[in-house]
């Protein structure tokens, strides 16, 4: 009997991002409606609502429209994947005298894994994050 595989699992949440500044908050509002509505603990909810923000802050910043945001959540992770259609994939650390270059940081913070698919004509910047919470970030030389 032949098998086949899974289907992937269907978007919980797709919006279409506005423009400009109101793009972060429209995107806060979703992600928090969809994890309290599948019962994430109000702490996670915070977390992914501050991941789900930087990565739409990020988009409108650097990337030109239009933009989009799909939540995903199955089994207790939510990927988070954010279009536009900017070529140029993030970066760690801000260039010159630019402001910023945290967000990254605080998406490992707190425990999110983030791949970035390129595509011609633009990218989706995913962000997985688990339903128990952070992740305890790795020892990097740390003195005790």
């Amino acid at each position: 009997m032949p098998t086949s595989a899974p289907a992937p699992p269907e978007p919980v949440c797709f919006l279409d991002l506005p423009d400009g500044p109101c793009a972060p908050a429209a995107a806060r509002r979703a992600a928090a409606g969809l994890l309290a509505g599948a019962g994430w603990p109000p702490g996670r909810v915070d977390d992914a609502v501050l991941v789900v923000s930087e990565l739409v802050a990020n988009a409108v910043r650097h990337a030109p429209g239009p933009r989009e945001l799909t939540l995903t959540e199955r089994a207790g992770t939510l990927d988070v994947a954010v279009a536009d259609r900017g070529e140029e994939l993030p970066q760690r650390w801000s260039r010159g005298g630019e402001r910023g270059g945290f967000g990254l940081p605080l998406i490992e913070r707190l425990g999110g894994r983030m791949t970035v698919v390129p595509a011609l004509g633009g990218k989706t910047v995913h962000v997985r994050l688990e339903r128990g919470g952070a992740l305890p970030a790795p020892d990097r030389g740390r003195v005790r």
